[in-house]
C-alpha cells in the first residue's frame, strides 16, 4: 500500500511539473512560427516574403481555411506542388491541445 501511494504521488508531481512548464500559445507562436508568419501574423518577414505567406491578419485569408484545415497544417506541415515542406510540421513537437490552441490564437490575429 505504501508503494501505491509513493507511485500515485510521484505520477501526481511529474504530471502538476509537466503543466507547468507547457508553453502558452504565444510563446508557441513565438518559438515555432512568428519566423515566417511574423510576430503580428501578417507574414512581413524575409521567409514570410520567400514563402509567400499569406495574410493571417485578413479576413478573406481568416475565411479561406476552416479551423480543421489549420489544425492539419500545424500537425502534418505544408508543401508546395514539388512536395517540399514550406511549413514544418508540429505534430510531433507540440501536444493537440497546443495545436488547438495556435488555431485559436492565429484566430484572434483577424484585424
Amino acid at each position: 500500500m505504501k508503494f501505491r501511494a509513493t507511485l500515485l504521488l510521484a505520477a501526481t508531481a511529474l504530471g502538476l511539473a509537466a503543466t507547468a512548464g507547457a508553453a502558452t500559445p504565444p510563446e508557441n507562436w513565438e518559438q515555432h512560427c512568428a519566423k515566417c508568419h511574423g510576430a503580428d501574423g501578417s507574414g512581413n518577414t524575409r521567409l514570410g516574403t520567400l514563402l509567400k505567406i499569406r495574410d493571417l491578419t485578413k479576413t478573406e485569408v481568416q475565411a479561406s481555411f476552416t479551423d480543421a484545415a489549420a489544425r492539419t497544417a500545424i500537425k502534418d506541415g505544408v508543401k508546395d506542388s514539388a512536395g517540399r515542406f514550406t511549413m514544418n510540421p508540429y505534430g510531433g513537437k507540440l501536444a493537440k491541445e497546443d495545436r488547438d490552441s495556435l488555431v485559436a490564437f492565429v484566430r484572434a490575429l483577424k484585424k
